[in-house]
Parts: structure tokens; C-alpha cells; sequence
């Protein structure tokens, strides 16, 4: 339910607007927003994105070591709605003990 609220395609026309458009900058200029290691970047990517490819999330999290990257198998496009996966996402941000 949560993924169609704004309608059936709406939220994947959004993404492919993203993914295929003409974007103002290029992302592999992009700077380390936190350079003192204040805060982190986390980049999630499931192996099984249709959308979104894994090479090109590979890539980007290659280029830019800054990025945390998470990639998580088994799973596609709309990963953060699978089941167990909130506890994923908790866990990378939470210092272990």
C-alpha cells in the first residue's frame, strides 16, 4: 500500500525521471560532506534492482570511498519495504557493541 499511495506508477515514473533524466551536476564530483568523519553517507542497493543497476551503484560506491556501501541480496527496486530489512538499515547506523 505504501508503495502505489500516489498511485499505481507514479512512484516508479519518479524513479525513472532520476535514474534516465538530465541531471544539472555530475555525481562523480560530488565531495565528501563530511570530511572530519562527523557524519557518514550510506548508499543501499539491492542485487536484484530491475531499475537501478548494480554495476552502477558498484561504481559510484568505487569511485567515491566516502560512501558506505550496502548492497543486499535477494532484493529488488523496493527493498525498504521488505520484510526485516528496517532492521538492516538500524543496524548500520548503530555502533556495535
Amino acid at each position: 500500500a505504501q508503495i502505489t499511495q500516489q498511485g499505481k506508477f507514479e512512484s516508479l515514473h519518479r524513479d525513472m525521471i532520476v535514474g534516465f533524466g538530465k541531471w544539472e551536476f555530475d555525481p562523480m564530483d560530488l565531495e565528501n560532506p563530511f570530511p572530519n568523519n562527523e557524519g557518514s553517507v550510506h548508499l543501499w542497493q539491492g542485487d536484484q534492482d530491475l531499475l537501478v543497476p548494480i554495476t552502477l551503484q558498484r561504481y559510484i560506491a568505487e569511485k567515491l570511498p566516502w560512501i558506505q556501501y550496502h548492497e543486499l541480496k535477494d532484493t529488488g527496486h523496493f527493498f525498504p519495504y521488505a520484510e526485516g530489512l528496517g532492521e538492516a538499515f538500524l543496524r548500520a547506523f548503530l555502533p556495535e557493541k
